[in-house]
């Protein structure tokens, strides 16, 4: 019987070390192999490739104590390929911009840097200022992408466009864009002189924000591609989804990740979560390989249904 005993009590711990091992070889294989993800690319006007996922920075820069963590996040996602990083002068009034600096420190010609600039900074005589502003926390020459953050009357769209496209001719930017129009400010920029020399519009669009499809998205199908942020949601609410979940289930994935491929399987959209801490920024690139289903579709749409009638654009 003490044999006996002793023999199980010997085999289990053989069989718990080859799990273990086998589970330890794993963990290594997937971090030694991570950065082989395939990632599709999106044209913009010009011809320049961004990739179809990027990160976001809103609400990093904000806490002085997270700095590293922050700074350690983008760079994991540089290295999985997710090299668009997407800020602005309004986060952390400009701490977001400082913590992408030190992101990009010795790799910047892997990045494809975007910021916004606020509204009332977007005259002809403010624009200037503020665009120099982003560049020295920014510390680099040039931005990739400067995109007026939302739409004010207080200052004109096309003196906006005009002091954009003074930056482009200076070099201090290398093309421009906008966030938050819709159809109606998309109209009115393209009626304006170099308003179709607008690269991209960034906007809101997830499960639960699907006004974009109720006319945005046909408008700009053929002319310059969206940027969806928040594309997980906002706050918890959409990821606690019990019709996401049981899809997550399907997929062995998790619920962020089915959402995150639900905005990637359009083809002009490029998404922009963000993801302060490494382990979020690699559950975001394992989005890209999931392919929903047209049964997961049609889940989904009864969960979520898409606007039937004209719908005006949320933004947060």
């Amino acid at each position: 019987m003490v044999l006996q005993s002793s023999y199980c009590l010997e085999n289990a711990r053989s069989s718990a070390g080859s799990i273990t091992a086998e589970l330890v070889n794993r963990i290594d294989y997937d971090q030694e192999h991570e950065h082989e993800h395939e990632m599709k690319a999106i044209p913009l006007p010009d011809g320049e490739r961004v990739p179809a996922l990027g990160q976001g920075t809103w609400r990093m820069g904000e806490n002085k104590r997270a700095h590293q963590e922050e700074v350690a996040a983008l760079r994991l996602g540089i290295e999985l390929g997710m090299t668009l990083i997407d800020t602005a002068e309004m986060y952390g009034e400009g701490g977001a911009e400082e913590v992408v600096a030190d992101a990009i420190e010795g790799q910047r010609d892997r990045v494809f840097v975007v910021t916004k600039v606020y509204p009332h900074n977007a005259s002809r005589t403010e624009l200037p200022k503020a665009c120099a502003r982003s560049l020295k926390r920014l510390r680099i020459d040039a931005i990739d992408l400067y995109l007026l953050h939302w739409r004010e009357r207080s200052t004109r769209l096309d003196e906006t466009v005009e002091a954009f496209e003074k930056l482009r001719d200076a070099g201090n930017i290398k093309r421009w864009g906008v966030s938050n129009f819709d159809v109606e400010d998309m109209e009115d920029l393209w009626s304006i002189e170099n308003g179709t020399n607008c690269a991209a519009n960034q906007v809101l669009y997830n499960l639960e924000n699907r006004e974009i499809e109720s006319g945005l998205l046909q408008w700009q199908k053929n002319e310059i591609p969206i940027m969806a942020y928040s594309p997980v949601g906002h706050g918890r609410g959409l990821l606690e989804s019990a019709t996401l979940k049981k899809i997550a289930k399907r997929h062995d994935a998790t619920t962020s990740q089915i959402a995150l491929a639900w905005v990637l399987r359009q083809p002009r959209v490029t998404a922009i979560p963000k993801a302060s801490k490494e382990k979020h920024v690699r559950d975001n690139v394992r989005s890209i390989e999931i392919k929903l289903t047209r049964e997961d579709l049609a889940d989904l749409d009864r969960e979520f249904p898409p606007p039937k009638s004209k719908r005006p654009l949320s933004m947060l």
